[in-house]
């Protein structure tokens, strides 16, 4: 069949040529989007008078049975017809003949992508905010269950302070609440509908643009024709989003991927989300968690290819607009089943609890709470934390921790220690008395708990 814009053109193009041209290869993602963009426009076509009512109910009536047949995996996409959309008219062609041509009244292939993307993102992205909402209530189920276990906090990855498990695991649920926040923000942004802007310029058929926004579920309209074919901020901000959730997730899975080392023994990943070795029979790879780590970097590409395409474009649709949908979909795609695989491993993760606590015995990390503890004797911060790290080096030189320092060595270094310093270092109280406002305090995570827990309700 020729080209349905092909009426101008003599020449026809080589096969290798159209290959090059054609995006029918990845853009038959957009099929079920293009089908019901297409239903709504012939709907507002006929509601307007543009196109008669027998003319009307035979498109319709050709579109449900394409969209029957794509449901059914029953239709096969060509090169030859470049796009979905000239595909789906190809195919509406077929099935009732030249009366299909009418379809295309009052759009054009500009407005019609754009609404397509539209749609799909709006899909993708709800589903994304349940995913996110799934995994946040994993980890405050894992989080209920640790209030009470103890595991080093860590800067610069060497022991800090003790803390609970629970409040480290919040930590992650309060950057994917803002996810989840950031994604459902950029709904508004997504839920406005192109249809009907044309080419760049709109049109002069009596089109009713609200008709059609009611008939697509959009909440807005694009009040500018020439904004609504080259807006690709929705594409990029959804981008954006993306990058910052597989930030987040890459660095849990960082985590993760070390808690199971033979060095930590924090956690045991279960079977289903791990992987052996060719070669040698004991390992057991965190390869899921891996995985999502370095599929982090393709979500950053797909982000930064899009910035680069858009930054020299001139108003209003280029031919550079073909490089927004493969980054969508290939990110779209890697952050669902990043969220899915993450809910799992969190969900069905085992905590070595008397591992944690151990760590936490055999280190200085309670070398604070004896600096706070000088503190509230009257000396000085400072100078309380210069007497602490002396003292430090003096028990690593002899191969001790600040538990095991007598009370008379620790008189010796102020008169005002007194016996209840050994219960102060134990690391235990230690976390049991950090109760400031967001703290990991226990009393402050079962807070941060329940207020999580209602959130996640929707209270």
């Amino acid at each position: 069949m020729a080209k349905l814009w092909g009426g101008r053109f003599d020449g026809k193009n080589e096969a290798w040529i159209d290959a090059f041209g054609a995006s029918i290869t990845f853009d038959q993602k957009l099929a079920k989007q293009d089908i019901l963009g297409s239903l709504a426009h012939v709907k507002m076509l006929v509601h307007t008078g543009i196109i008669s009512q027998p003319d009307g109910e035979a498109i319709i009536g050709g579109l449900t049975t394409i969209q029957q047949q794509l449901a059914a995996g029953e239709l096969t996409f060509t090169i030859e017809n470049e796009d979905i959309h000239l595909n789906i008219e190809t195919f509406l062609h077929e099935l009732i003949g030249p009366v299909a041509g009418k379809l295309h009244t009052a759009r054009s292939r500009n407005d019609q992508v754009a609404t397509d993307m539209h749609l799909y993102l709006k899909e993708v992205v709800q589903e994304v905010i349940t995913l996110i909402a799934e995994l946040r209530e994993a980890l405050v189920l894992q989080a209920e269950a640790n209030i009470y276990t103890i595991m080093p906090g860590y800067t610069h990855l060497q022991h800090a302070q003790p803390i609970s498990f629970a409040h480290h695991l919040l930590a992650y649920y309060s950057m994917l609440t803002r996810d989840q926040e950031r994604f459902s923000e950029s709904l508004s942004r997504i839920d406005v509908m192109p249809l009907g802007s044309a080419a760049l310029a709109g049109t002069t058929f009596p089109i009713d643009r609200a008709f059609t926004a009611q008939e697509l579920g959009f909440s807005n309209i694009y009040s500018n024709s020439l904004d609504a074919v080259s807006d690709r901020d929705f594409i990029l901000e959804f981008l954006s989003n993306a990058s910052l959730l597989m930030m987040h997730l890459s660095r849990f899975c960082e985590e993760l991927i070390l808690w199971c080392s033979h060095e930590y023994q924090f956690v045991e990943l279960t079977d289903t989300f791990s992987t052996g070795s060719s070669i040698m029979p004991q390992k057991k790879n965190p390869d899921m968690a891996e995985l999502i780590r370095g599929k982090t970097g393709r979500v950053y590409g797909n982000l930064f290819g899009l910035l680069t395409v858009m930054k020299g474009l001139p108003l209003a649709y280029n031919k550079d607009f073909q490089e927004d949908k493969e980054g969508m979909f290939d990110s779209a795609e890697t952050i669902t089943k990043s969220l899915q695989i993450m809910t799992g491993m969190i969900a069905t993760m085992k905590v070595n609890q008397a591992r944690m606590q151990e760590s936490t015995e055999k280190d200085f990390s309670n070398a604070t709470e004896l600096a706070d503890y000088l503190a509230g004797k009257g000396v000085p911060f400072r100078q309380a934390h210069e007497i602490v790290g002396k003292l430090v080096s003096e028990c690593l030189s002899k191969g001790i921790y600040l538990q095991d320092v007598s009370l008379e060595d620790y008189q010796a270094i102020h008169p005002a220690i007194d016996s209840d310093i050994f219960e102060k270092l134990d690391s235990y109280t230690a976390v049991k008395n950090r109760h400031s406002y967001g703290g990991t305090g226990f009393d402050q995570v079962a807070q941060q708990i329940e207020a999580a827990k209602a959130l996640l309700a929707g209270k």
